[in-house]
């Protein structure tokens, strides 16, 4: 998953990169709303965790800004204002979760992974079909009844492609889903990060579409 927080306070900022990092998330780091705006407009993200209190854009105007653009990324607030009437409009403003400050990061992930399950339509803990199914939790692909694990890199492409069935997505979006902000995009990352699926779970389990790039069909 590729995360964009948009956090102002160092301390907090660097725990919460080093905690999704470590559970093999790609993060964007920026420390105001105005370059939260730039980030957002300029590139593609499974989730924003977002700041109320920012400097330039404050989290309310950005979070209405994305809302009234139709952007529908799934945004949970992080924020130490616990008040009701805060929470009701950052809810009614389009938020999918409201988090209160200090919290344990593991929670912080779980709301994670459940806002971007509800944005896929599902309820669980796997996003696919019948055929193809992901274990958001476990980290474990099955398809046509073989189940692995699957590594970092692995689970990063499949989310996206399984966020999206039938849709093709090319080696660039597929690229941009994989690596943050000053991470060396790897020569034929892609291309090795899928023969290393389909060596586990046969050719088709992800689509080729020669010249435009790879799709999980819905069926």
């Amino acid at each position: 998953m590729r995360i964009l927080l948009i956090e102002d306070d160092p301390q907090i900022g660097q725990s919460l990169v080093h905690a999704l990092k470590d559970a093999s998330c790609s993060v964007d780091w920026v420390r105001n709303g105005d370059l939260g705006r730039s980030a957002i407009a300029d590139g593609s993200y499974t989730a924003i965790l977002l700041d109320l209190g920012l400097p330039g854009m404050d989290g309310m105007a950005l979070l209405q800004w994305l809302r009234g653009d139709n952007n529908p990324t799934p945004v949970l607030i992080i924020t130490a204002r616990d008040d009701v009437d805060t929470r009701v409009a950052g809810l009614d403003l389009g938020a999918d979760d409201y988090v209160v400050k200090p919290f344990e990061s593991k929670e912080l992930l779980a709301r994670i992974r459940a806002v971007v399950r509800r944005k896929s339509g599902y309820a669980s803990a796997t996003i696919g079909h019948g055929r193809v199914v992901l274990d958001i939790n476990a980290r474990q692909l099955s398809f046509d009844g073989r189940t692995e694990n699957v590594s970092a890199r692995e689970y990063a492409l499949l989310l996206a492609l399984l966020e999206r069935p039938n849709a093709i997505l090319s080696r660039e979006q597929l690229e941009e889903r994989l690596y943050g902000w000053g991470e060396e995009v790897e020569s034929n990352a892609v291309d090795a990060i899928i023969y290393s699926i389909r060596r586990k779970f046969g050719s088709t389990v992800i689509r080729n579409v020669r010249g435009l790039g790879w799709s999980i069909p819905a069926t």
